[in-house]
């Protein structure tokens, strides 16, 4: 394996294991249809480094196994992640946009899932409204600075 794919894979890895240790160890908070999921401010390292999408992606289903909502949040949640890492990446050019699509995806993506699937007793709208603030708070307000911080040193990502 040459060098540089050997990085890839170690990044991907980190960046899995620090988000699923995230989620898991702070439990509850990060699931459900009020959540706030702090690992969440790491899906702005895509802007960084392609690593960074299969190691969300992975986090993710990590934490989403281990969760309350099992397969089916392993499943959605993982192929939400999965979706707004790449289009985050598309977006690395226009650095003020890449939290978005976590925001937009997991909002509509897990909203519906746990309406339609979970039967949360709140309008699907509110489901997707409550995940999405609290995708805000998390990409925007926590994500947002890390990726100004951390672009100071993006040749640790290289």
């Amino acid at each position: 394996m040459k060098k540089h794919q050997t990085r890839f894979w170690i990044q991907a890895a980190l960046i899995a294991a620090i988000y699923a240790t995230l989620t898991i160890l702070l439990g509850s908070i990060g699931y459900g249809p009020v959540q706030f999921r702090i690992a969440e401010a790491l899906t702005v390292l895509p802007a960084l480094t392609p690593a960074a999408i299969p190691g969300l992606f992975a986090g993710c289903m990590i934490a989403n196994i281990l969760g309350p909502y099992g397969m089916i949040d392993m499943i959605l949640g993982g192929g939400a992640t999965l979706l707004a890492a790449i289009l985050s990446y598309r977006l690395r050019k226009h650095p003020a946009l890449v939290p978005l699509p976590p925001i937009l995806v997991n909002g509509v993506v897990i909203g519906a899932m746990l309406y339609y699937v979970y039967a949360v007793p709140m309008s699907l709208w509110a489901c997707m409204g409550a995940v999405s603030l609290g995708q805000l708070v998390s990409c925007y307000i926590i994500g947002y600075p890390l990726l100004k911080i951390l672009g100071h040193y993006e040749k640790i990502f290289q």
